[in-house]
């Protein structure tokens, strides 16, 4: 079975292919079923955040808003919205590499409140495992 650390290193490739340094990998039953990377700008979306994007491209594909055994794995902690979104699409774990509190310190455009939070308040109970690869995610924010 692969790692986090594969599964984090595929989100920091298509990390590496968007508008902003953030990408995000489903994975279910062990295999990556979607991966995508944030599109803001090319979209002009203010969604259109890479797990919004990883998302949409997997329950568009399956015809089905709400599988089953997904976990995403993402270079930085979903924000506020990509958090509910991780709840509606019945996500079971967020895997995330930089925390909310690191992108601030990056002088990145964030809302201050994590992801555990929404989660708290949701009708779900994610897991969710910080951290993994956050040094080599780190970089990506100049």
């Amino acid at each position: 079975m692969m790692n986090q650390e594969y599964f984090m290193q595929l989100a920091l490739a298509a990390a590496r292919k968007g508008d902003a340094p953030y990408g995000a990998v489903l994975v279910q039953n062990g295999l990556v079923v979607a991966t995508a990377y944030n599109t803001v700008q090319e979209e002009k979306d203010p969604s259109a955040h890479a797990e919004i994007n990883v998302i949409r491209r997997y329950t568009k594909n399956i015809n089905n808003t709400c599988p089953d055994n997904l976990i995403i794995y993402t270079t930085g902690e979903p924000c506020p919205m990509c958090a509910t979104a991780c709840i509606w699409a019945g996500v079971s774990e967020i895997i995330y590499a930089v925390s909310i509190q690191d992108l601030i310190a990056k002088k990145q455009l964030q809302i201050n409140i994590s992801c555990e939070e929404i989660i708290s308040k949701s009708l779900r109970n994610i897991k969710v495992t910080k951290g993994v690869l956050r040094k080599e995610c780190l970089e990506l924010f100049v």
